[in-house]
């Protein structure tokens, strides 16, 4: 993906602000597990719903579930096991940064993603 030639700040915010729909979803992207690193041979791989995360940072630290929301908008993912209470009683999930989120099990239904990955084994040892 082509990024922004610039190092400066104003300008890199500049390029996520506007950044089309298209490079937005390939920026949303997770580390892959140990396990899938090795079996797929790359490091990361944009995030859909259905793939099974374990939240890596902050108040849900530790949690595994599945993402049940990718809001392009935002960067943002929403993630079945973290939710929180409003005070009405009502519940909502939290938006998490993909940063943040580390892949455990990959949603495979779809057989285009399975020949994106199938390209990342020739480079594999």
């Amino acid at each position: 993906m082509k990024r922004p030639k610039s190092k400066k700040p104003r300008k890199q915010r500049k390029f996520l602000f506007t950044a089309p729909l298209h490079k937005r979803r390939k920026m949303i992207a997770g580390h892959l597990s140990k396990e899938l690193r090795e079996k797929y041979g790359r490091r990361s791989i944009p995030l859909r719903v259905g793939d099974e995360v374990k939240i890596m940072r902050g108040e849900f630290k530790g949690k595994v579930g599945k993402i049940v929301d990718v809001d392009l908008k935002n960067y943002k993912v929403k993630v079945d096991v973290a939710k929180k209470k409003r005070t009405v009683g009502t519940e909502y999930l939290v938006p998490l940064s993909p940063s943040n989120l580390m892949v455990i099990n990959l949603n495979l239904e779809d057989k285009y993603r399975q020949k994106i990955l199938e390209r990342g084994k020739v480079g594999a040892s």
